[in-house]
C-alpha cells in the first residue's frame, strides 16, 4: 500500500507540472487537470484510509487528517476565487488553489504561503528585465518576454513551484 501512496503523490506532482505548464504557454489551466489532481487526492485519501500506519502515509494521517487537507483546500479555494472576483487571478488559478490544498494540507500551508510569496517576489523583480535579443529565439524565453510585455503572470508556475517544496516537506521529511 505503500507503494501505491507514493505513487498517487508522484501522480500528483506531475500533474501539478502539467498544470504549471498550460499557464506557462497560453495563461490557461485546463479543467481535466484540475479534476484529475482531485481524484488523485481521492485515491490517496482512499489508500491512508486502508493503511492507516504504513510508512510514509503514517505522519500525514496524525499531523494533517483528512478534515484539515479539506480545510486548506477550502480554505485557498475561497482566497483564490475572491483573488479571481477581484481579476487578480485567473480562473484556472484559483481552481487550482483546491487541489493544492487538499495535497499541501493545513499543517503545511503555511511553507506553501512563504513559498508563494517568495516567487512572486521573484517573478516580478525577473520581469523588470527585458530578455537580451540574442536570446529571444527560444521559445521558452520568447514566451517570457511575451509575458513581461503584457505583465500577465501565470501565477499557476509560482503556485506549482511553492506547492511542490510544501508537498516534499509534508510526505517526505519527518
Amino acid at each position: 500500500m505503500e507503494f501505491l501512496g507514493v505513487v498517487a503523490i508522484v501522480a500528483a506532482a506531475g500533474l501539478i507540472l502539467i498544470a504549471a505548464w498550460q499557464d506557462f504557454i497560453a495563461w490557461k489551466i485546463r479543467n481535466w487537470t484540475v479534476l484529475a489532481l482531485v481524484a488523485d487526492y481521492a485515491l490517496l485519501a482512499l489508500i491512508r484510509w486502508a493503511n492507516p500506519g504504513a510508512g510514509i502515509l503514517a505522519g500525514i494521517d496524525s499531523a494533517s487528517p483528512l478534515q484539515g487537507d479539506l480545510a486548506a483546500g477550502l480554505l485557498l479555494l475561497t482566497i483564490g476565487f475572491v483573488l479571481w472576483a477581484l481579476r487578480m487571478l485567473g480562473a484556472g488559478d484559483a481552481k487550482l488553489f483546491f487541489p493544492i490544498g487538499l495535497f499541501v494540507g493545513l499543517n503545511h500551508l503555511f511553507s506553501f504561503a512563504v513559498g508563494l510569496a517568495a516567487g512572486g517576489v521573484v517573478v516580478s523583480l525577473a520581469l523588470q528585465f527585458p530578455v537580451p535579443l540574442q536570446y529571444q529565439a527560444w521559445p521558452a524565453l520568447s514566451r517570457i518576454e511575451e509575458i513581461r510585455k503584457t505583465r500577465k503572470v501565470p501565477y499557476g508556475v509560482i503556485m506549482a513551484a511553492a506547492a511542490l517544496v510544501a508537498m516534499y516537506l509534508r510526505y517526505f521529511t519527518a
